[in-house]
């Protein structure tokens, strides 16, 4: 569009420009209307606002504090002091306490949700200035201990020492005075106080005189002075001498009480006695003067003087001697007397001729000869090498011809006659000390009832073993094993304490023996491993071994069968004679078994159907009991080939196999063959009819 005016037409209005002003103008004068006490209005609202979230979130809290001066600080959060409490949030504070004599303490406190809380707080005294001292008759004492509670402070004067407030025990002690103690109450907060101790004197005034005077008095050993004087000694009872030379000592015993006065009436010393030393040759004589007994030589004795005395010796093996002394006053002398001694001829004889005669430990050559002894009482020894010394006391007599003889006993011989013939084992059994010899084991072929396993063979025993009377029971083998039962038998019990222990096997009677050698502390005879269960088996056996065993066939045969008195020297059965046995000869198939047995004896009554009571019938000719009958017994042999060629010398039997040798009858047995006591069995199980006895070698 042209700008020209002058060419648009009149009808049209010319539009004019005006200024334009931006709308930020009217901004600043807003902007310049506020002022500073805007920010004073929102700083206050602000602070009402936060001042009324703290009022209403802040828990109302006193804080009690002994004393009450005490000064409070707060540390760790914003707290208001209102009166004489304090608004606090809750949360975890410090608090110091301080007041002047008190401890300073820095606390913890706590502030949990409770809207109004107390909390209290005890500040702790400072010590106590404490000035100690010790009087005794008015006059200050130093160097006494003090204690306080028990606790030893130092000595006297005490000046300024703190002491904890409260109430203390205070004692005080010196050394010739009485302790005194005093109990006390200590303020504390640095206050000072003092506190003064009586001592009362610990003596006793004592008035000596002496006639003469200048004699020396000795309290206890300790010299105080000579009198006349008045001595301070302590109190209680005490031993006074008063001595002055040329003059007997007097003695008295004095009960003092502190604090008193005692006056000893006047002591008039006489004059002392003569003092002999008195000795002999040889010493130890016993002396008497005038006839009384003064002790043995050597010996110092105090005679009156101016008197004969009569003086005696004695002694053992010499002749009495008298003498006589006569003394002045306070003299010292010596008297040695030589004694004489007595002697009488004595005869010595002695076996073997090598041995050696000893008195009282000094050789006098052989033990064959005639020595002049003293006549007191002597030690005499007779020794040879290889024999049992013989000692003894002997006491010559004068005048009489005396004659010892000894015949001296080897080591061996003493070794045999200290053998115990009878001993008793851990389980309480009873064994008796055998001593074999040679015999036959086995029977003839001739022999009714004989079975081919009796081969005969020449047995020689050599070793002596014990061997148990009995056979072990079931209270004796539960020691060992405490979970055995021997069970029952056709309704009837085997499991009594006393009857002999059945339904045990071989290796449990061999592991029992072994037992019996740990509870002695011998050493084992069976030699053991374990099986895959970790049980313990027989493997073998120590020959050598003195401990526990089970006997071997040969040693039970000759037990069983060995009688001198019989024609050849044994026993067909274990009564002597034939069947049927004699009442009361052992415990075996008999009529009151009839209702379960079929091979009974039945002419004979033992009044037992199972086992009896071990011992219950008649011994054999060793004393041992039911070798037949009652129960058979393992032995520890293996079953075998019966005998070798030639001598057999205390034999073991096979070194292996699958059985075991058992031997005698028992309960269930009742016929010829089985009772007889060369029968043989063998077996492996346990049963209800076998049980064993125990035996161990003669240690060397």
């Amino acid at each position: 569009m042209s700008e020209n005016h002058d060419e648009l037409p009149d009808s049209l209005e010319v539009i004019e420009a005006i200024d334009f002003e931006p709308a930020t103008a009217v901004k600043r004068r807003l902007f310049e209307r506020f002022r500073w006490f805007h920010l004073v209005i929102a700083a206050f609202g602000l602070t009402a606002v936060a001042c009324a979230w703290f009022v209403l979130s802040a828990r109302s809290v006193l804080i009690d504090v002994d004393p009450i001066t005490a000064e409070i600080q707060i540390d760790g959060g914003f707290s208001l002091r209102v009166g004489q409490r304090y608004l606090m949030r809750s949360g975890d504070y410090l608090v110091t306490l301080s007041n002047p004599g008190f401890h300073q303490a820095t606390l913890p406190l706590a502030i949990d949700g409770e809207a109004a809380q107390t909390h209290s707080f005890s500040l702790r005294r400072l010590p106590g200035i404490v000035t100690l001292n010790a009087l005794a008759e008015g006059a200050m004492l130093t160097g006494a201990r003090v204690l306080i509670d028990g606790v030893d402070v130092g000595s006297t004067p005490l000046v300024d020492i703190d002491v904890e407030p409260g109430e203390h025990e205070i004692s005080v002690s010196l050394e010739r005075y009485l302790d005194a103690a005093q109990t006390v109450v200590i303020e504390g907060r640095r206050q000072p106080q003092s506190f003064e101790l009586r001592l009362a004197p610990a003596w006793a005034t004592v008035s000596f005189t002496t006639t003469p005077a200048g004699a020396e008095l000795l309290i206890d050993g300790e010299r105080v002075g000579t009198t006349p004087l008045n001595a301070e000694i302590l109190q209680g009872r005490r031993e006074a001498l008063v001595k002055l030379a040329g003059h007997k000592a007097w003695t008295q015993r004095l009960d003092l009480d502190a604090g008193t006065s005692v006056v000893v009436p006047r002591i008039l010393l006489e004059p002392a006695d003569g003092l002999v030393l008195i000795e002999s040759v040889p010493s130890g004589a016993s002396v008497t003067v005038g006839g009384e007994f003064q002790g043995l030589t050597p010996v110092e004795v105090a005679l009156a003087p101016g008197i004969e005395h009569g003086i005696t010796f004695f002694k053992n093996g010499y002749e009495s001697k008298q003498t006589t002394l006569t003394t002045r006053p306070d003299e010292e002398r010596r008297l040695l007397i030589e004694l004489e001694a007595v002697r009488s001829e004595v005869t010595f004889t002695a076996t073997p001729s090598t041995a050696e005669l000893f008195i009282d430990g000094v050789s006098r050559g052989s033990a064959n000869q005639t020595l002049a002894l003293m006549a007191v009482s002597q030690r005499v020894e007779i020794r040879s090498p290889g024999y049992v010394p013989y000692e003894a006391e002997f006491t010559p007599r004068r005048g009489l011809e005396q004659a010892v003889k000894v015949d001296l006993i080897s080591l061996e011989q003493a070794r045999i006659a200290a053998i115990e013939p009878v001993i008793e084992n851990a389980a309480g059994q009873r064994m008796t000390l055998l001593k074999p010899d040679a015999f036959s084991m086995g029977a003839s072929r001739r022999e009714a009832g004989r079975r081919p396993n009796e081969v005969l063979r020449d047995i020689v025993l050599e070793k002596p073993f014990y061997l148990s009377f009995n056979e072990v029971t079931n209270g004796q083998f539960r020691l060992f094993d405490p979970e055995h039962s021997s069970g029952t038998s056709n309704g009837m019990t085997l499991n009594n304490e006393a009857q002999p222990v059945v339904r045990v096997s071989w290796q449990q009677a061999a592991l029992f023996s072994n037992w019996l050698s740990e509870q002695e502390g011998l050493a084992p005879f069976y030699l053991l491993d374990t099986d895959p269960e970790g049980n313990a088996i027989v493997v073998g056996s120590d020959p050598q071994s003195t401990g526990y065993r089970l006997p071997t066939e040969a040693e039970w045969a000759w037990a069983a069968r060995r009688d001198e008195t019989s024609p050849d020297g044994l026993r067909k059965y274990a009564w002597a004679g034939d069947l049927p046995p004699p009442a009361g000869a052992a415990n075996v198939a008999d009529v009151s078994a009839r209702a379960f047995l079929g091979d009974i004896l039945y002419d004979y009554d033992d009044r037992y159907p199972l086992t009896a009571p071990v011992g219950s019938f008649g011994a054999n000719q060793h004393g041992l009991f039911d070798l037949a009958g009652n129960v058979a017994e393992w032995v520890h042999d293996y079953y075998g080939s019966a005998g070798t060629l030639g001598v057999e010398r205390d034999p073991l039997g096979p070194s292996a196999g699958q059985f075991r040798v058992i031997r005698g009858s028992s309960w269930a047995h009742g016929s010829i063959t089985e009772l007889r006591l060369s029968f043989r069995d063998f077996g492996e199980e346990p049963r209800d009819d076998v049980g064993f006895r125990v035996a161990r070698y003669l240690g060397e």
